[in-house]
């Protein structure tokens, strides 16, 4: 078409595309993660906390001195047991007014029956321990508790010569108010 003016297009104007991972949008990203992961990570620290505490045995009664308590599991024949102690004189004086939980092994369950032959202790006739008349410093020790063991309460003992235990009323059988949990030796 003679006299007829030709217009060319222009191109179009592509707007400049941004990369989907800009550094600024990787560290917004990654501040979120982190911020996630701490929470989760504070969540779980918490959670286990409720439900578990460790245990430095500081005396020679066991074989361990460390142990993971699993609170609120009442614990069976053979197992650790961690009980709060009671606050009678000996433990007072020797642990102070605000000890810290004991570890012992549990020789005797509700139900089972303890006996006694001068210091020796059996629980339905077996040999688990042997009582002294004295401590190590010299203090008459009481003897513990016989016969059946009420449900819910422990006899418990260490195999050292010199573990406060059962064997001796000043602890007596820990029962389920005192304790703490089931432990697992770890160190």
């Amino acid at each position: 078409m003679p006299g007829a003016e030709v217009v060319l297009a222009s191109p179009a104007v592509v707007p400049e595309r941004r990369p989907l991972w800009s550094p600024r949008r990787k560290r917004l990203w990654t501040i979120y993660a982190t911020g996630a992961v701490l929470l989760a990570g504070y969540s779980a620290i918490t959670d286990w906390r409720d439900h578990h505490a460790v245990l430095i045995n500081a005396s020679e009664s066991l074989p361990n001195w460390a142990f993971l308590i699993d609170r609120g599991k009442g614990p069976a024949r053979g197992e650790y047991i961690a009980f709060d102690p009671p606050r009678t004189p000996l433990v007072t004086r020797h642990f102070g007014a605000h000890p810290a939980m004991f570890a012992k092994i549990v020789y005797g369950v509700g139900g089972d029956v303890v006996t006694r032959a001068g210091g020796t202790f059996f629980v339905n006739g077996r040999k688990v321990a042997v009582a002294k008349a004295r401590s190590r410093f010299g203090e008459p020790l009481a003897l513990g508790p016989t016969g059946t063991i009420p449900a819910g309460c422990y006899f418990v003992g260490t195999p050292h010569k010199d573990g406060f235990d059962s064997r001796y009323a000043g602890i007596g059988w820990p029962c389920s108010r005192q304790v703490i949990g089931t432990g697992t030796p770890i160190l």
